[in-house]
């Protein structure tokens, strides 16, 4: 019991707000396709919120498209999970290359649990201004290195605003409700080394010094 309190309430600390205001995959997801981004428009992908507002990224079949993030403690890269969430990815590529996470933070962290950035606001309620969804595999394992999506307590499995958030413990135990958006490649020390910047004892995450990123950066290979 004490151990499904905890995931609980940790998962709490993953809410962000999907649009309006404000996880290569883990787990045995290699025959898991859901439609590539060239099959999936703005239109089809959006969701919610001001489609204006989403410039959806192309990601080509056949490429390796890989996400570096820039920060004050050092670079990581993640592998975006196209295959898994093509609206997802092709949504944060488009953000990504607008320079949208420039300068945005790591606004939570709890140690041994994850790091959680990309909102505008800097307190868990910003996003673009409109969300997507790709709803994960039901045998997602949100494990260490995999990179997901936060969202809304209240909104559908898989919907996907800006805020991102990299899992640092072993396997935490979180139900497949949060959109697989890659996994690290590289640079998990970084990854790490932010996680232990976040004070145990708050049950926000607040982390306990500023980390910023730096640059966010599409290369596809």
């Amino acid at each position: 019991m004490r151990r499904v309190a905890l995931v609980v309430a940790l998962a709490v600390l993953l809410v962000g707000c999907g649009g309006g205001n404000g996880t290569s995959a883990n787990g045995d997801t290699s025959g898991t396709t859901v439609g590539t981004t060239e099959q999936k428009g703005t239109m089809d992908c959006v969701i919610s919120g001001d489609k204006s507002k989403a410039e959806l990224a192309n990601l080509e079949d056949g490429k390796t498209h890989e996400i570096v993030v820039d920060t004050s403690k050092g670079s990581f890269t993640f592998e975006l999970a196209t295959d898994i969430s093509p609206c997802t990815t092709a949504s944060i590529a488009g953000l990504v290359e607008k320079g949208f996470y420039d300068g945005l933070t790591f606004h939570r962290i709890v140690p041994g649990f994850v790091i959680q950035g990309g909102d505008p606001a800097g307190d868990g309620t910003g996003g673009p201004g409109y969300s997507t969804v790709d709803a994960p595999p039901q045998d997602t394992k949100y494990v260490k290195g995999l990179v997901a999506m936060a969202k809304a307590g209240n909104e559908p499995a898989g919907t996907s605003g800006s805020q991102f958030f990299v899992v640092t413990g072993a396997d935490v135990g979180l139900p497949p409700d949060y959109a697989v958006l890659g996994n690290v490649t590289d640079g998990l020390d970084v990854v790490e080394k932010i996680g232990a910047l976040g004070d145990p004892n708050d049950p926000n995450g607040a982390p306990t010094e500023r980390i910023e990123i730096k640059k966010m950066e599409l290369k596809s290979s």
